[in-house]
């Protein structure tokens, strides 16, 4: 049984350790090296404290659906290691989807204070959006990188920033509604410049969608002067950001067009947009030969090769060890279980998540469109890159998910609004 903080706002200590190590996983996420994993290893040696202590919460069957898509894709990843010889390399990343389950377990126990995990988002999409404008503004980068690759960087910005919008539901029944709403409005906006500033496409092209599913959230709260403010305000935001070149996002999107034109034409294949599309290319020639099995990381390595060497794709694209699309390169490697367990992480999720996105409750509506907006966003940004591939990439998602469905349990079963 989970234990609510108390109606009078004061907490215990276990609900302050749970607040304090959410607020941490988002404020910290990527503005401090390795910072995504502060608050989520406080919340993983507190889960496994009842595990030893026997007194794990009463899980429902949803809960269970939840823990067996971290536990399904883990396991699976976990074979390909091992029959693919990768030793404790290939351990790394899949373990840390189980290591999520005992920060389930807690975050069930004991829900945090929600103006923590709103806060925390909101200060990570803030400071992630100040420190990339200070390294393209100031420093002169190309493309603001933090401390992770620019891709996840921008990426995992952008979730920072959409997240907030998912959280305004909360905050306009705060009683500083307009100071949260403020708040939450300045942490989107961080996100989203974060994700500019480094230059990762990736994550713009599946903006109509997060924008889609905020409408769905949301749209019917709006009066119809408030939705025409909503898209002129979207449409004008988007002109500004093409429009201003420092931004560097007409630079990006020009290139884009230019690497497509390149590949269609046969005069270069070996641009950042060719290069992945010779990727796909050669990894869709590997899923027909193993479809079931597939080939295992270093197997998927030398065969992509081997391609390379014959001429059959780009020389250069075939020296990457993965196929920068998520599910591609987890149909290559793990073979149809590989690409079903991938799809089950990201959409079990959605699915129960979106079970209350127009729930009457909005604080239970706003962190229904967070766990979905999850998922979304990685699906996104898994079309141009291995995103759970990276430390970053994993530890963001598999905690967040824990914090989001624990707290999601909580006040959709217990109706605790804190």
């Amino acid at each position: 049984m989970s234990q609510n903080p108390p109606a009078n706002g004061t907490l215990h200590a276990p609900h302050w350790l749970t607040s304090v190590a959410i607020f941490l996983l988002g404020a910290l996420a990527l503005v401090v090296p390795s910072g995504y994993s502060l608050g989520a290893v406080v919340l993983f040696f507190a889960g496994v404290s009842l595990l030893i202590m026997r007194r794990l919460p009463q899980l429902t069957a949803q809960d269970r659906w939840v823990i067996a898509a971290l536990v399904v894709y883990a396991v699976i990843s976990l074979a390909e290691a091992w029959w693919d010889a990768q030793g404790s390399r290939g351990v790394d990343k899949p373990i840390r989807f189980i290591l999520a389950v005992p920060a389930l377990w807690w975050v069930l126990a004991y829900p945090p204070k929600l103006s923590f995990l709103w806060g925390g988002l909101a200060v990570g999409a803030i400071s992630a959006g100040t420190w990339a404008g200070w390294q393209k503004l100031v420093e002169g980068v190309a493309r603001a990188g933090g401390h992770t690759h620019v891709i996840q960087f921008g990426n995992l910005s952008m979730l920072l920033g959409v997240l907030c919008l998912a959280g305004l539901g909360w905050a306009v029944l705060q009683r500083q509604r307009h100071m949260w709403i403020a708040f939450m409005l300045l942490g989107a906006v961080g996100g989203i410049l974060g994700s500019l500033f480094s230059g990762s496409r990736g994550g713009w092209v599946g903006f109509p969608i997060v924008l889609l599913v905020l409408y769905r959230a949301y749209g019917t709260v709006l009066s119809p002067k408030l939705k025409i403010a909503a898209v002129v305000a979207v449409l004008s935001a988007g002109i500004a950001v093409y429009a201003v070149p420092q931004l560097g996002v007409q630079s990006r999107v020009h290139q884009a067009f230019t690497d497509i034109d390149l590949y269609i034409s046969g005069e270069n294949r070996g641009t950042s947009v060719g290069s992945r599309f010779e990727m796909w290319r050669g990894a869709a020639l590997l899923i027909q030969e193993k479809p079931l099995t597939g080939w295992g990381s270093n197997g998927y390595k030398q065969a992509m090769a081997q391609l390379g060497e014959q001429g059959v794709i780009n020389k250069e694209a075939s020296q990457y060890g993965h196929a920068h699309n998520e599910f591609v390169d987890a149909f290559a490697k793990r073979g149809l279980l590989g690409l079903l367990a991938l799809l089950a992480l990201y959409i079990i999720p959605m699915r129960l998540f979106g079970k209350q996105i127009a729930a009457d409750d909005l604080t239970t509506r706003s962190i229904a469109t967070a766990g979905v907006l999850l998922p979304v966003t990685y699906i996104d940004f898994g079309l141009s890159q291995v995103f759970l591939t990276h430390n970053s990439g994993v530890m963001m998602y598999a905690f967040l998910l824990a914090t989001l469905w624990g707290i999601y349990a909580n006040v959709t079963q217990n109706k605790s609004h804190c």
